[in-house]
């Protein structure tokens, strides 16, 4: 089967932005209404707990991308029998991690008094509300949870997102009029557990609907079993790390700082963590059609495609950064107000941050489409506990900003470097791995220089907050933008990146290439 790789992209990334965007202002109001209808505990207790819960989800990682991988090939070749086996050894590997997941968390009720710093609120039953939270994460398995597969390996991510949108409209119309009229968490927690059940059963008869000839039935040969369980082995130790990275900032803000300055960090990685996801849909949008390019484009054009990928991260980087430098404290102030404010500098290390993990990310997409999991299973798991190393040993003497800058240190000097091994001895020429690393040199460089000029130019504006805000993100979008075009204008590898955003924004770049370049 012939697939769009571009259309499928655009058409995946616009749903998803549009749903991204929804997405992002919906935690905003939701976060509001639980500090003042319920108090700032709470909302570190549902940080905890989701945090807790992604690590307890281990008994998923690797599953699902290695069947969505292994799909790529059947589909393009209409191999249906290949097809319905691999989803039925989904749906039985789905069931299984499901009880899995049960068991592990009943398992580690006695624990949970340890992973909170102080006393938390008299009216609140931590037990309960922790096995409200496992029942959702064991539903979501069990409840035809399997079906996403086909959408997904078919690069129709925007179905999913329509039924999810829909979905997400009715819980979140619950929880506000049951934290406005109500007041009330328990019932929070059960209006997600039973829309969660409503979005899995809609997806499933969306796919039905859509590939009616896809059924969980059939075996696969020895063979193709062997090879995914080893690509499921790999990806279990790979994302491990992933899951320890994303998860103990978290558990170790809440077991030696407390849950209140949980609840102040995460509203600022909640804006953060907003900014990632919008990116984020765009690498979704793109695995597919990257996976694919590799199987069937030389080494040398999908590392050019790669450098272009590196170039469009670094143009978005550099108006966020830049952004967060200059309009997190102010909108926070308006946000939350001023007693739920962090100190400047760690908006500084958010900022790092989030220029190195996007990076990052845009690697891992890479290694996650070339299917590189064996070669790249231990550097995940070496850089998730030296990072859980670093947490608990930087939180005893610099607090919050030893918890960030152990996040920041690991990535950097472990991850990243390893990774980049990896991807240059199996997907790429290793030759091209020093002009890899200058263009990176480059860009760093770049991005620190226009946030510094961006800095300097915000501290003159300072009026009322909300002229404040619009004002210093004008500047934060005009100043990064204007200086792309001035220092990168010349570079072939951005001349034909702004040719590829032409086309997939049906000509909005045109001005830039017939007036700037």
């Amino acid at each position: 089967m012939k697939i769009d790789r571009t259309k499928n992209a655009v058409r995946n990334t616009i749903y998803g932005m549009g749903i991204k965007i929804y997405g992002i202002l919906i935690p905003f109001l939701m976060r509001t209404l639980m500090i003042y209808c319920l108090g700032t505990e709470y909302l570190g207790l549902n940080s905890l707990f989701s945090s807790f819960l992604s690590v307890l989800n281990l008994a998923e990682l690797g599953v699902g991308s290695a069947m969505v991988f292994s799909m790529y090939e059947p589909i393009a070749y209409d191999n249906e029998d290949k097809i319905c086996a691999l989803m039925k050894m989904y749906r039985t590997y789905y069931r299984i991690i499901g009880i899995v997941v049960l068991v592990i968390g009943l398992v580690a009720i006695p624990f949970l008094p340890y992973l909170i710093h102080g006393k938390v609120e008299a009216d609140v039953n931590v037990y309960v509300i922790y096995l409200m939270n496992l029942a959702a994460t064991v539903l979501s398995y069990w409840m035809f949870a399997y079906k996403n597969s086909i959408i997904t390996a078919h690069q129709r991510n925007d179905i999913i997102d329509k039924v999810t949108v829909i979905t997400n409209v009715i819980l979140n119309a619950s929880q506000i009029m049951i934290l406005i009229f109500v007041e009330n968490y328990y019932l929070f927690i059960l209006a997600s557990i039973i829309v969660q059940i409503i979005n899995n059963i809609a997806i499933a008869t969306v796919a039905n609907k859509m590939y009616p000839k896809y059924k969980p039935k059939g075996e696969l040969s020895k063979e193709d079993t062997k090879e995914i369980n080893k690509r499921i082995r790999d990806l279990f130790t790979s994302k491990l790390g992933s899951v320890i990275v994303g998860s103990a900032d978290t558990l170790v803000i809440s077991a030696f700082l407390g849950l209140t300055v949980l609840a102040k960090y995460q509203n600022y990685y909640c804006i953060l963590n907003a900014v990632i996801g919008l990116v984020t849909i765009v690498f979704g949008a793109c695995t597919a059609g990257i996976g694919n390019s590799l199987i069937v484009e030389t080494n040398e054009k999908n590392f050019y495609d790669l450098r272009k990928f590196t170039m469009i991260i670094v143009w978005i980087t550099s108006i966020c950064v830049p952004c967060f430098l200059n309009v997190y404290q102010p909108f926070m102030k308006l946000w939350m107000g001023e007693d739920l404010l962090l100190e400047y500098p760690i908006v500084i290390c958010l900022g790092i941050y989030y220029f190195i993990y996007e990076i990052n990310a845009l690697l891992n997409l890479y290694k996650d489409a070339g299917g590189i999991w064996n070669k790249d299973r231990f550097r995940p798991l070496v850089t998730g506990i030296a990072n859980l190393g670093l947490n608990l040993i930087m939180v005893q003497f610099w607090g919050l900003y030893g918890i960030i800058l152990s996040t920041v240190l690991s990535m950097l000097f472990v991850g990243m470097p390893w990774l980049l091994q990896n991807l240059f001895t199996t997907m790429f020429p290793k030759n091209n791995i020093k002009q890899y690393l200058k263009d990176m040199a480059i860009y760093t460089l770049f991005v620190a220089i226009v946030s510094t000029i961006s800095y300097f130019i915000c501290l003159f504006i300072d009026f009322n907050l909300i002229l404040t805000i619009v004002i210093r993100l004008i500047i934060c979008c005009i100043v990064p933008n204007v200086f792309v075009i001035i220092i990168f204008r010349k570079s072939t590898v951005f001349k034909d990146t702004i040719e590829i955003l032409d086309r997939a924004t049906g000509n909005k770049f045109r001005f830039v290439t017939k007036y700037l370049l």
